[in-house]
C-alpha cells in the first residue's frame, strides 16, 4: 500500500470519524464495566500538521482548523476540540491525534486497546507512541485478519473501528462488508463502526444497504458531505456505518453534526445525515 494518512490528517473525514468515535466511547463508558477497543487500520497515531505532507495537502484547513475557528459549537464538538487540544499543550494546532491516540486518551483502568497496522514504519511509530501505556497493545498485522484472532475479547463490551485506506474502492467495500459480518459473528455484543469515503453517492448507498441487509440490530448511518452530490472532481465527504450503535447515539449526533457541517461548509454545499437503517429493538 502507498497510502499515508499524514497527507489527510485533520481533514473533514477525520473530524466526522473522531466525533463519532468520541460519542460512541462516551456512551459505552456510561457503564462501569471495562471495554475493549480494536482499531484495524490504526496508522501512526499522531500527526504533525506542520509537516511537509500535511502542508502539501492542506486538508486540515477544511477540517479541524475550520472547526476550531467556529463559535457556539454543540457540547460534543467542544469536547472533541478539547481532546485534540490536549495534544497541543502549547496552544495552536501542531499535532493531530489519530483514532488510536484519541481512544487511548479516553481509556479507564480496566479498559484495553488493540491497534493493528500493517505498514512497518507506521507500526513502529505506533509502538513508540504507546511504549509506556500498558492499556494498549500494538500489532503489526493485517487488520482484517486480526478480527478473527482478537475477537471476542475478555471484556464483554467495546468497539471495533474499521478504517481502511480505500485505495481500491470496490474491492475494499467488499472487504469492509465481510469484516463487519465476521466481527458480528465473533463478537455479537460489540459495537462495530466502519468509515467510508463518499465520492459517488450510489456507491456508498450500495455499501450501506449490504450492511443493513446483514440481519444485525441498531444499524446507524452517519454522513457529512461538504461538496455537492454531483461533484465528480474528488472526495465529497465521508460516512460511518455503525452496527449495535449505542442507545441515543443518533440524538447526540443529530444535535452536533448540523453545526459541524455549517463550520466546514460555510457556502452550504453538502449536508449532514443521521439515519437509522435498522432501528434498535
Amino acid at each position: 500500500m502507498n497510502y499515508r494518512h499524514a497527507f489527510h490528517a485533520g481533514n473533514a473525514g477525520d473530524v466526522l470519524k473522531h466525533l463519532v468515535l468520541l460519542a460512541v466511547l462516551e456512551a459505552l463508558q456510561r457503564k462501569d464495566k471495562p471495554l475493549f477497543y480494536l482499531d484495524t487500520h490504526a496508522g501512526r497515531g499522531l500527526y504533525n500538521l506542520g509537516g511537509e505532507a500535511a502542508r502539501r495537502s492542506n486538508e486540515a484547513a477544511g477540517g479541524i482548523v475550520a472547526l476550531a475557528a467556529a463559535s457556539e459549537l454543540p457540547p460534543l464538538a467542544q469536547r472533541y476540540l478539547a481532546l485534540v487540544g490536549s495534544f497541543n499543550p502549547g496552544g495552536g494546532l501542531e499535532a493531530y491525534p489519530g483514532s488510536p491516540a484519541l481512544a487511548a486518551a479516553l481509556l479507564r483502568p480496566g479498559d484495553a486497546a488493540a491497534l493493528c497496522e500493517l505498514q512497518p514504519e507506521e507500526a513502529a511509530a505506533l509502538r513508540r507512541l504507546f511504549a509506556e501505556d500498558d492499556h494498549v497493545a500494538v500489532h503489526e498485522r493485517d487488520g482484517y485478519e486480526a478480527l478473527r484472532g482478537l475477537l471476542p475479547p475478555r471484556q464483554g463490551r467495546g468497539l471495533v473501528l474499521i478504517d481502511p485506506p480505500y485505495e481500491r474502492r470496490e474491492a475494499e467495500y467488499d472487504l469492509v462488508v465481510d469484516a463487519l459480518a465476521l466481527a458480528g459473528e465473533r463478537w455479537p455484543q460489540g459495537c462495530l463502526a466502519a468509515w467510508y469515503p463518499i465520492k459517488r453517492q450510489e456507491d456508498t448507498d450500495r455499501l450501506v444497504a449490504r450492511v443493513a441487509a446483514g440481519g444485525r440490530d441498531a444499524v446507524l448511518r452517519v454522513e457529512l458531505t461538504t461538496r455537492p452530490a454531483d461533484n465528480r472532481a474528488g472526495l465529497n465527504g465521508s460516512g460511518m456505518i455503525l452496527v449495535n450503535a449505542p442507545w441515543q447515539l443518533d440524538q447526540v449526533l443529530e444535535r452536533t453534526l448540523p453545526a459541524v457541517h455549517a463550520a466546514l461548509a460555510p457556502a452550504g454545499a453538502g449536508a449532514a445525515r443521521v439515519q437509522w437503517l435498522v432501528p434498535p429493538r
